[in-house]
């Protein structure tokens, strides 16, 4: 009864997830719109009943009206190939009417105290059956809507990409948080764990389930290490290494947790996405410490991908460039950088990744997640390091007379970097380092005609405490343009009023020079329970940024929009130098008193945080 139970379970499992996956779980004799059929019910269908005979596969799929899916449940780990086997079997019943054909077949094996193993293959018309893959692995979950009738237009077994809605992505962060939370996972090692559990995946073989938690850990752990020896980065090891409690009933539940977590993060098809152009994990990787773990926890905000992504696009990242991030956090602008040139110049990448990408963070527990980020996407961590970046400096260094750059603890005499993308630390209080000595360090770094993008508060621009700091970075240094952001770019982490500002090193700031004055209004997302989800309306950073990179790279003045896209030089009576759009723009008067009160409010509540955790 036991085993029947838990094949029952797995019906239930199948049937849940169909519908997370956008599948219409009705019965298309019933509904039109349905795509289900259970055991019975696939006997009612004129096209396959007469065809299965007395055979009951646990679930048809209608992909299309004649092209159809077969998944078999087993309640055992070790009867996946038998389910997969039996499901072949069913749907070559199918396939013996010539006017349709059950193309493709899954077999899903497990319960709910083992969670679910799934193995998917296409039959093809001559009857040969190959697994589905992307990026020549196996994929792992249960097949979207998209993926299935990507497999069955094509009539192929290879994915072109890992199609994962956004929204699904949540949902499992959100889900894998919530089981680490139940087993008294700090959310300060959060993170880390799910680093040692994502590279532990890596690995071509399953770990044992059914081991003791001291030995399930261990080998979680030595796979982990195992990856980052192979990567020359074996000093992370130690932080994310998983750590059993004392109590047995205690390394009972957190061996369970990691357990569930390891099938979860399979619902997304993690091998397969690693090593990719797919952005599937770097993506679930980001939502999770930003949604699932919370960044404020560890002392991190996360710029969102698209500012990155955007950064990256205005400054025309390209193979050439020396690209560096002085407080890289979890390395999101030297990913976008990556993955912008990889994208674009792929026959240059190799070089790329080993020596033009530079990052600095000052937390070894969050040095050790870009690290991971990076070999995520195929490598790139090479010269990622965990150091004060005040203590070390950048110096020219050539590679294959090429340009690089290498670490250096005594002044550099000629610095390297082309391109700095940063969104340096917030100063929570008094004592921190002020935003703007993270941009003058960053400058130091640079050649002249480097170009620097920054996401700093909007105080920094126009507050008296860095008047003087924004005179001499006139002095020195070209103010291109500064652009406006929705002020709830960072919810839920934050609610601060950002800008990015995109300053040309080494050239003194020209009286009559423009500046590309930007306000941007919808950055293409909205909140939404406690999340930022696509608003379905394009962009204004699409819209706007060709027009930004034609300036910043070959000085073409822009079409002007009053309100929200001018060149305007600074104003002879702007004594305070305010340099932020509102006060170039004209369509608002900006209230500096309530937007320092919001910021001290936002900064005051983190700065709570971080002392309730010192306690």
């Amino acid at each position: 009864m036991a085993s029947r139970n838990s094949e029952f379970s797995s019906y239930v499992y199948v049937r849940n997830d169909l519908e997370k996956l956008n599948w219409n779980i009705k019965n298309p004799e019933r509904d039109p719109q349905g795509q289900l059929y259970t055991q019975q019910e696939c006997l009612d269908n004129i096209l396959i009943g007469p065809y299965l005979g007395r055979q009951r596969p646990e679930y048809v799929v209608k992909v299309k009206e004649d092209v159809f899916w077969v998944i078999e449940a087993k309640a055992m780990h070790a009867q996946l190939e038998q389910a997969l086997s039996e499901a072949v079997e069913y749907a070559q019943c199918i396939n013996k009417n010539p006017i349709c054909r059950a193309f493709i077949v899954s077999g899903v094996a497990g319960n709910e105290v083992d969670k679910y193993l799934i193995k998917t293959a296409v039959i093809f018309g001559n009857g040969e059956i190959k697994s589905v893959t992307y990026n020549d692995k196996e994929i792992t979950s249960l097949l979207s809507v998209e993926q299935a009738k990507y497999l069955v237009e094509n009539q192929t077994n290879q994915l072109n990409e890992l199609i994962e809605e956004e929204n699904i992505l949540l949902d499992i962060a959100e889900e894998i948080n919530e089981e680490l939370h139940k087993a008294s996972i700090n959310k300060d090692q959060r993170s880390s764990v799910m680093a040692s559990v994502l590279l532990s995946m890596i690995s071509d073989t399953l770990p044992n389930f059914d081991a003791s938690p001291e030995v399930f850990i261990r080998d979680i752990n030595n796979r982990a290490e195992d990856v980052l020896i192979e990567h020359s980065k074996r000093e992370y090891a130690e932080q994310i290494e998983l750590k059993l409690p004392q109590e047995n009933s205690a390394k009972a539940k957190y061996k369970a947790a990691i357990v569930k977590v390891f099938f979860l993060l399979r619902k997304i098809n993690v091998k397969a996405a690693m090593n990719s152009s797919n952005d599937v994990l770097g993506k679930f990787y980001e939502v999770f410490l930003k949604y699932g773990n919370g960044a404020k926890d560890i002392g991190i905000v996360l710029t969102p991908r698209h500012i990155t992504n955007f950064a990256c696009q205005i400054l025309d990242i390209n193979a050439s460039d020396v690209v560096f991030d002085p407080a890289c956090g979890t390395g999101g602008f030297l990913v976008a950088a990556y993955d912008k040139v990889k994208l674009e110049y792929p026959e240059h990448i190799q070089y790329f990744k080993k020596h033009k990408i530079f990052g600095i963070e000052q937390q070894a527990s969050v040095a050790v997640l870009a690290i991971v980020n990076m070999i995520f996407r195929g490598d790139g961590k090479n010269n990622i390091i965990n150091e004060n970046c005040f203590a070390i400096n950048l110096q020219r260094h050539e590679r294959n007379g090429d340009l690089s750059a290498k670490y250096i603890h005594e002044k550099n005499s000629r610095p390297p970097v082309t391109k700095t993308l940063m969104n340096p630390p917030f100063a929570l209080k008094k004592g921190d380092e002020q935003e703007h000595v993270f941009i003058d360090y960053a400058l130091n770094q640079m050649q002249n005609n480097g170009l620097l993008f920054a996401v700093l508060p909007i105080s920094v621009m126009y507050s008296g405490a860095d008047f003087k700091w924004r005179e001499n970075l006139l002095k020195n240094n070209m103010l291109v343009s500064v652009i406006s952001f929705p002020q709830e770019l960072f919810y839920p982490q934050a609610s601060v009023e950002s800008i990015g500002v995109i300053i040309k090193k080494g050239i003194p700031h020209p009286v009559e020079k423009q500046i590309l004055w930007l306000k941007i209004t919808n950055d293409g997302f909205k909140k939404h329970k406690k999340r930022r989800v696509h608003n379905n309306v394009k962009s204004e950073l699409d819209i706007y940024s060709s027009r930004i990179k034609e300036y910043i790279i070959n000085d073409v003045i822009p079409q002007q929009e009053v309100g929200i896209c001018q060149n305007i030089a600074i104003k002879k009576d702007d004594i305070k130098l305010e340099l932020i759009p509102q006060n170039y723009l004209g369509t608002e008067k900006v209230d500096f008193y309530l937007v320092n009160e919001q910021m001290k409010k936002e900064y005051f509540e983190i700065l709570l945080q971080q002392m309730r955790k010192d306690l």
